[in-house]
């Protein structure tokens, strides 16, 4: 099956057997890509990986750690080529992931990111409150993780809400309007899940929103709310009570700037389920052998978008548990896990160092 068209299968609809035989091929002639056009990859790939182990199964993917991308700016493609740079929006002081994107690869996350959002949202652009301020797109050329989440989810909205000003304090007078507008009308909702909670979720207003057919789209930020004993059962809970919020119009993702296109949507089992375009495996953290579903490891992600930057098979710093397989209450197909928290020995010892030698 060629690229294109594993492209314009329906998402969520391939079993496992038939996932292993097309997903893999397609890693392997990525992998091969990566090989002749990035010179840094190259090196990691023969000086750590031995390049003579055959690759053949998703299990048999070697792995480059994703805190590479903070020490070196890894590309696949000509300088002339580089259509933007993405940043991790990391924490205050650490140095963040620098992701090189070409006109294809950006072009490829658009469309795989429509493919999986519409699966939950329609294809219908509904009016859209974004929890955020519109200043966290100024610079195009250079976007943070939360600039080009927005401007990914943006396109299935119209009439777009930004809740906070510049010095990210509510704009209430908006929200009132927009209220009054399409108060329960079927609406579209996005924000990082932190933003959502301190914005939106706990925020005091003097005015009813009824938001009871909104959907709502939430990701990052698990770690501050986990720390003021904050789940996913009392996030959907709070939201219910406040703005009633249908828990199953509620959907979590994951996904990291380090890997563009993969997109972990949340199931209606509660698990972040893998799109045709990625893969999860869990790894021992000891010497990194594949754990079997059920057993907590760190988590490595592959995609067959990333064509500008050796993206394409990355571990993780956090750990998870595979929950299942093709057998999700809601019928999609494919891994579904969950996230229980960060690893602080994530990194492969010596894959960073293979830079300088």
């Amino acid at each position: 099956m060629s690229f294109n068209e594993y492209l314009e299968l329906e998402q969520f609809s391939l079993g496992r057997k038939e996932k292993e035989k097309h997903f893999s091929n397609l890693l392997i002639n990525l992998n091969e890509y990566h090989l002749t056009n990035s010179k840094e990859y190259k090196k990691i790939s023969e000086i750590y990986f031995h390049r003579n182990k055959k690759i053949s199964l998703i299990n048999d993917f070697p792995f480059l750690p994703v805190s590479v991308f903070k020490s070196k700016l890894l590309s696949s493609v000509p300088q002339e080529n580089i259509y933007k740079i993405l940043k991790s929006s990391g924490t205050t002081g650490s140095i963040p992931s620098q992701i090189v994107l070409d006109k294809e690869t950006a072009s490829l996350q658009t469309l795989t990111l429509s493919k999986i959002i519409s699966h939950v949202v329609g294809k219908e652009r509904l009016p859209m409150i974004i929890v955020d301020s519109k200043s966290v797109l100024k610079d195009r050329k250079s976007f943070t993780a939360r600039g080009a989440g927005i401007l990914g989810l943006s396109i299935f909205g119209k009439k777009h809400l930004y809740t906070l000003d510049d010095n990210f304090d509510l704009l209430k007078e908006e929200l009132r309007e927009f209220a009054k507008k399409y108060n329960g009308e079927k609406i579209l909702i996005f924000g990082f899940t932190f933003m959502v909670w301190q914005y939106l979720a706990t925020t005091d207003l003097d005015f009813e929103i009824d938001l009871s057919n909104a959907i709502l789209i939430h990701s990052g930020g698990w770690k501050k709310l986990q720390s003021m004993a904050v789940d996913n059962a009392t996030f959907k809970k709070t939201l219910f009570d406040r703005f009633k919020i249908q828990s199953k119009n509620i959907y979590n993702f994951y996904g990291m700037v380090e890997q563009v296109g993969s997109v972990f949507l949340e199931n209606s089992d509660g698990y972040l389920h893998c799109p045709n375009f990625s893969e999860v495996i869990i790894r021992d953290p000891k010497d990194f052998s594949v754990l079997p579903h059920g057993k907590e490891g760190l988590i490595q992600v592959l995609s067959i978008l990333p064509k500008s930057y050796p993206g394409h098979s990355l571990l993780t710093e956090d750990i998870g548990v595979i929950m299942g397989e093709d057998d999700a209450s809601n019928g999609w197909k494919g891994k579904y896990f969950k996230i229980l928290g960060r690893t602080k020995k994530a990194e492969i010892r010596g894959c960073s160092d293979t830079f300088k030698k």
